[in-house]
């Protein structure tokens, strides 16, 4: 069975057909945060380690940590500020460092500038998930390299030079290429990890379909771990966290494995927590039972991170925020 080992200093956290499904908490990202960026530009990183702590305590296995700020008072005063070469390695190195203080989860290292994707493989300790690689030939060449150098698993983006294509088919030739290019570079496929892009469903109403029929030709023929940004689906549609909960275990009963995700948001997390328990990666429903206590102390007006914070140190409700490294026993 593929297994894609991803560590931390203190953790290790497998993504495979046969282990739970792999939360990867989305929320240290600045795109799109302006207060984030602005905290940032600052030299501010309370967000930052806030964020960090409450996802873990909400279930994330991994952090993805996404390096793309725009230094808006900074660029006005300095030119080089607007270019994402000079401002994202530094401030990859920070990011990484500050989350890595506060908890002791693997993290996927997330950029679209390949220096500051080395910059953060630099300052990871262990082995972290590289975010990412595309079909793209100057990405590919820029990127693989990387990830051979440091001996570390990387999502693989179903694009290339010719863009998103909308063909389910075309997308999974993409997967194969980067597949077929990243054993030249002596990478084996089980520390590829395919993102076969989930299209809005909002704006085609096959997306769901398409992704589902994708993770499965990806599992059974390129023999490959999967993943997604989840909250793509439900884009632009009222209730977003509804289809998300529905999407999720659908995409794992398909065979998805692992996810880039808000784990802050208690029902998409129980959709989760009940999936593995039907595929059987629960083993006697410990998870789900100890789940159940913390749904029940958030129904009860508790919030969730505090809720599960206190389940997972024996606690019957409340907990205080914020704590030290949980080590794995």
């Amino acid at each position: 069975m593929t297994r894609t080992v991803i560590e931390s200093k203190t953790r290790t956290v497998v993504i495979g057909f046969d282990e739970p499904f792999c939360v990867i908490g989305e929320r240290i990202n600045p795109t799109g945060r302006k207060k984030l960026a602005a905290e940032l530009e600052a030299g501010d990183f309370s967000t930052v380690e806030r964020d960090a702590l409450e996802q873990v305590a909400c279930g994330a296995n991994v952090l993805d940590i996404n390096s793309g700020a725009v230094f808006s008072t900074r660029m006005a005063e300095d030119p080089r500020y607007a270019d994402n070469n000079f401002v994202e390695p530094p401030l990859m190195r920070d990011l990484v460092a500050r989350v890595q203080a506060v908890v002791d989860v693997p993290l996927c290292i997330d950029s679209s500038v390949p220096d500051a994707l080395e910059a953060g493989l630099e300052t990871a300790e262990g082995r972290p998930l590289l975010n990412s690689v595309t079909g793209e030939e100057e990405r590919l060449e820029r990127v693989l390299p990387l990830v051979k150098k440091y001996n570390v698993p990387v999502v693989a983006i179903a694009n290339d030079d010719t863009g998103i294509s909308e063909d389910p088919d075309v997308r999974f030739a993409v997967a194969k290429k980067i597949v077929a290019r990243a054993a030249d570079f002596g990478i084996p496929a089980h520390d590829i990890v395919v993102d076969p892009l989930v299209m809005p469903i909002g704006a085609m109403a096959t997306a769901g379909h398409q992704v589902f029929t994708l993770v499965r030709r990806l599992r059974e023929e390129l023999g490959v771990n999967t993943t997604c940004g989840a909250s793509n689906i439900s884009f632009g549609l009222p209730h977003r966290h509804g289809i998300n909960a529905a999407f999720l275990p659908m995409a794992i009963g398909a065979g998805m494995t692992s996810a880039i995700m808000n784990p802050v948001r208690v029902q998409e997390m129980e959709a989760i927590r009940a999936a593995n328990l039907l595929m059987n990666h629960d083993p006697d429903g410990t998870k789900w039972i100890g789940f159940s206590r913390v749904a029940e102390a958030v129904a009860q007006g508790t919030p969730f991170s505090e809720a599960a914070q206190a389940a997972a140190s024996g606690g019957a409700g409340g907990g205080r925020r914020g704590g030290g490294r949980r080590r794995r026993g």
